[in-house]
């Protein structure tokens, strides 16, 4: 298999899908190489329209993406998505050729992406799971950090290609690892949240400006950047955009971890007190808004 691999020709067509609010400045950021043919796919024919006008050519449809592209990149809402393409309607892993590299940079569920290998690998094709994690001004500035769980020579492969996008590219191990460190970094971020969501609505009360507050902490061992980004950016200024990384999208995430934990009878108090809080802002009206907004529905 490591001699497949390194016969592999140069990657000169690359097909992209899913144009959502990280794909398309991550996908612009590929066209930055003109050597390569960057080939779209969206649901949404703006978003396809956009990236033409960007410089990169549109699919007809997923099948002749798959059939002219060396390298296949999708970046879609979640595990759901990239299942759906795969195993779904249009079945494209009975049809994947030979000599493809696969590439899922949405979040999705491990054991779903070790499944994909097995599969991938039985086509004579390779597969690598690289989950994005930062801000959409990451993605647009191409500093994005990227989680690789793949073969290493696979990795040295495709590291060109994400150099690009990112600016951490961490190599955490084999397939299904890149999506473990980013479904735990996720749960993490999202626990401190909460913290700083609960320091901030104590402050409030005692009429001390959260901004100053947080200031203040990012020179103590309270710092962190959740407090910098999420906490000073977001919770200070009230500032909740749409769209962003949204509470429906943290709560997918979440759910991720959680069934992690389920597998092994692992007790995480702190991801649970997480998702009520999410559950109830979504309830609450708050499903599209960024995620710190979980802040206002403490109550």
């Amino acid at each position: 298999m490591k001699c497949q691999i390194m016969n592999l020709g140069e990657i000169k067509n690359i097909g992209f899908i899913g144009l959502g609010v990280m794909g398309n400045p991550m996908c612009k950021n590929l066209l930055k190489n003109t050597h390569w043919n960057i080939f779209v796919k969206d649901l949404n024919k703006l978003k396809e329209k956009d990236l033409e006008n960007n410089g990169a050519l549109i699919a007809k449809n997923v099948n002749e993406l798959y059939e002219i592209a060396d390298m296949i990149i999708t970046c879609l809402p979640g595990g759901d998505f990239v299942k759906d393409i795969y195993f779904g309607e249009q079945q494209i892993i009975s049809k994947l050729k030979s000599n493809k590299l696969i590439v899922d940079m949405s979040t999705s569920q491990p054991d779903l992406m070790i499944e994909l290998k097995n599969q991938i690998k039985t086509k004579g094709s390779f597969f690598a799971d690289a989950p994005i994690a930062r801000t959409r001004q990451a993605a647009k500035d191409g500093t994005l950090a990227i989680m690789v769980g793949s073969d290493k020579d696979i990795y040295k492969k495709i590291l060109p290609v994400l150099e690009y996008m990112g600016k951490d590219i961490i190599y955490c191990g084999d397939v299904g690892t890149g999506q473990m460190t980013k479904i735990l970094n996720n749960m993490i971020l999202f626990e401190t949240v909460v913290a700083l969501s609960e320091a901030a609505n104590i402050a409030e009360k005692y009429d001390m400006n959260v901004k100053h507050l947080f200031e203040n902490i990012s020179k103590c061992s309270g710092d962190s950047f959740a407090l910098r980004n999420h906490g000073l950016k977001s919770i200070a200024e009230d500032y909740y955009p749409n769209p962003a990384f949204s509470s429906e999208y943290a709560l997918k995430d979440l759910s991720y971890a959680i069934n992690l934990g389920k597998t092994h009878n692992i007790n995480l108090p702190g991801a649970y007190s997480v998702k009520k809080l999410l559950e109830r802002t979504i309830q609450n009206g708050d499903k599209d808004s960024y995620f710190p907004v979980l802040k206002k529905h403490f109550s």
